[in-house]
């Protein structure tokens, strides 16, 4: 099949009097914004190009038809389709969520407490089936005080551009005008005659947030707070005591708080500590004291507690650790829940209010697992929790946990209905040396039966950005490939904060490489320690970890056998450069400022995967895209392959494939997400040779 071309226009950029040459820069539109909302405004040479690239992706793929479907059967043949969550006991009612066998959403069921009848206030498949859309995204669902009405919003094109319904729970009629461009939360204000809500601007930002008073025209909606840097976003949610309502406003690496009372009329935002470059902080309410969980002068976090916002006085309350990750608050009247993060576990503690005692909270023998903590009832008069684990190769399990008496008892386990063995199954933690000396964690997966003789394929995951950490938690797709005798590894590599809040600055602006080298380094530890070979390894990562694959593929492609890449951040470049596009400004903190600051151009040039591209082989390559993405614009993925497919000199596979109906997270719905992995696993398993 003849190998799509996307037309060549050359234009020189120029920046701090450097330049250089763009091929494929043509392909964005001024007017991306409006496209991300209206595929119909998309330029027709560039569709074309695309529907070339997709059909190119088919044919190629056209043999992994069976295994698609073998694997789509597979992942979905250990998911209980049929299935209900636990329930959570409000005041007057239960709630809990349902899934079935033939829906793709979540149905929210409830009953008043003391009587046995079920009301279904939400299905998801017969909202989709009445708007009669393709891409139906979820991004709030919530239910008022008084439990009379139900909040939602919806995305329908992918593009996070939220639109907020409030409608009555017993006559399913809404009860107000739609409130359209929202980043999606809704909160409801406790007397029930208002909501709060924040409003995109002109770039997709959140920066100011609105109260609606329910019934009323969306023109009279008060607005209560504006944030003026457009690096800033904002949002609104309500104190653990339901005394307050806390507003956020906040890059990736600086923060600040406002706060004003429930039952305040008219709500005027109080500052609590003004804002501090680097600085992150978040504050909480509850039996008439206040925390603080922040960095300021706590690198990786400590709590602080006061009586008192107007009369600050803040006192240590859970103290500093280095390189140990202290996480937020969990309250109940007599008990008070924390967890922390260090070497890339999770631990949970648990301290007794009357007799200041913690304890860290131990269920499980295993080595590697990921803990939770949940609520049973919003009443927290109780000494009932629900406590959770799952490990690479344990599905989750919760149990009911009683902190005083501590008995716990099985109340849910994760069902396989095809089967599953956690003894076939090796998870290993081990710890490789990266180019500076620092220890980069692996999780690793395989099978039982797996040779660790280099004979193996290998999956090596990454993604290192944003001070995101990687959680070693159970996966039911990954089984796929770990039983046909592909290792999983994933690389808890500097950008996340696995190791602190120092693992992720060792990562990030003008430490940036340190991710790729991180990932690197793990690859070649994991070849000299026979659990792969090289040319044997298959790289993989999305969004802020395609931005990782293209790094490595550019500086070590011949370590791979393959790379998977979904949504990545691979023009990096020119992103950063454009200070319109919605995620750039609010990132200066994150990858920097190329634009205004020559030594930040320099360093992302030096790295930015399209710019890097060089006459040389590659491995197998599989990119994928959404043309509604609005945080990674499908132009990047769309430029890299363009660019990659005139340089590479390889006669190996590089495959874009676009969805035409969806956003940064793919395709909508249960059945969607499994058939895009399932894609995924089945170019794997084709450049493996095992089908």
């Amino acid at each position: 099949m003849k190998i799509p071309q996307l037309k060549k226009k050359p234009e020189i950029k120029t920046c701090h009097n450097f330049s250089w040459e763009d091929d494929y820069s043509w392909i964005h539109q001024d007017n991306i914004l409006e496209v991300l909302k209206d595929s119909k405004k998309l330029n027709p040479d560039v569709r074309k190009y695309l529907e070339e690239e997709n059909s190119y992706t088919d044919f190629h793929l056209s043999n992994t038809k069976n295994i698609q479907k073998e694997l789509f059967n597979e992942i979905k043949g250990r998911i209980k389709l049929d299935d209900e969550s636990l329930p959570f006991k409000d005041f007057d009612y239960e709630y809990w969520t349902r899934t079935t066998s033939k829906g793709n959403y979540s149905i929210k069921l409830r009953k008043k407490i003391g009587i046995n009848e079920i009301e279904e206030i939400w299905n998801g498949d017969e909202e989709k089936r009445k708007l009669n859309v393709e891409y139906f995204g979820v991004g709030d669902l919530e239910v008022s005080f008084n439990d009379k009405y139900l909040g939602y919003s919806l995305d329908t094109k992918g593009s996070e551009y939220y639109t907020i319904y409030i409608r009555d729970i017993g006559t399913k009629k809404l009860v107000t005008e739609k409130i359209e461009e929202t980043s999606g939360g809704i909160t409801f204000s406790l007397d029930d005659k208002y909501i709060f809500y924040s409003k995109l601007d002109e770039n997709h930002r959140p920066r100011k947030i609105y109260r609606h008073r329910l019934g009323a025209s969306t023109k009279e909606d008060q607005l209560i707070f504006e944030e003026k840097s457009e690096a800033f976003t904002v949002s609104i949610g309500l104190s653990s005591d339901d005394k307050y309502f806390f507003i956020t406003t906040s890059d990736h690496n600086t923060s600040e708080q406002y706060y004003f009372d429930v039952n305040e009329k008219e709500p005027q935002p109080k500052l609590i500590k003004k804002r501090k470059r680097g600085i992150l902080y978040s504050v909480n309410s509850w039996d008439g004291k206040f925390y603080n969980h922040t960095n300021e002068n706590a690198e990786d976090f400590k709590i602080d507690i006061t009586e008192s916002l107007e009369k600050q006085d803040w006192k240590k309350f859970i103290m500093a650790k280095e390189e140990v990750l202290i996480g937020g608050l969990t309250f109940l009247n007599n008990w008070i829940i924390r967890s922390e993060t260090s070497d890339a576990l999770d631990k949970l503690f648990v301290k007794n209010i009357t007799t200041g005692m913690e304890e860290e909270l131990l269920f499980s023998d295993e080595n590697v697992y990921v803990p939770g903590v949940s609520l049973v009832q919003r009443d927290k008069d109780t000494d009932e929790i629900y406590l959770s684990y799952s490990s690479p190769k344990t599905q989750t399990r919760v149990y009911s946990y009683n902190l005083s008496s501590k008995k716990k008892k099985l109340v849910k386990e994760q069902e396989i209905p095809s089967g599953h063995n956690p003894e076939d199954y090796i998870v290993e933690r081990v710890n490789c040396k990266s180019h500076d000396g620092r220890m980069v964690p692996l999780t690793i997966t395989r099978h039982k039966n797996t040779k660790i003789d280099g004979s193996a394929n290998l999956l090596l995951y990454g993604y290192g950005s944003y001070g995101s950490s990687m959680s070693p938690g159970f996966s039911t797709t990954r089984l796929s490939l770990i039983n046909r005798d592909i290792i999983w590894v994933t690389a808890h590599i500097r950008g996340g904060m696995e190791r602190g809040m120092k693992w992720w600055k060792e990562g990030k602006l003008l430490n940036k490489k340190n991710t790729f080298e991180d990932y690197i380094a793990s690859a070649k530890y994991l070849i000299e320690n026979k659990y792969t070979s090289k040319s044997k390894i298959i790289g993989m990562g999305g969004s802020a970890g395609g931005l990782l694959m293209g790094a490595v593929v550019n500086q070590t492609p011949e370590l791979f056998l393959g790379i998977i890449m979904a949504v990545p951040f691979v023009d990096s470049l020119t992103t950063n450069l454009d200070h319109s596009l919605p995620l750039t400004v609010g990132e200066f903190d994150e990858f920097g400022n190329a634009k205004d600051i020559k030594d930040h151009f320099d360093y992302i040039y030096s790295y930015a995967p399209y710019n890097n591209i060089k006459k040389m082989d590659y491995p197998h390559i599989f990119i994928t895209t959404s043309l509604s993405d609005n945080r990674v614009l499908f132009d990047e993925p769309t430029k890299f392959t363009a660019k990659l497919r005139a340089y590479k000199t390889d006669n190996n596979l590089l495959l874009l494939k676009t969805e035409m109906n969806a956003g940064h997270g793919g395709k909508s719905g249960r059945d969607g997400a499994i058939e895009e992995i399932a894609l995924d696993y089945a170019f794997a398993l084709k450049i493996s040779e095992k089908i």
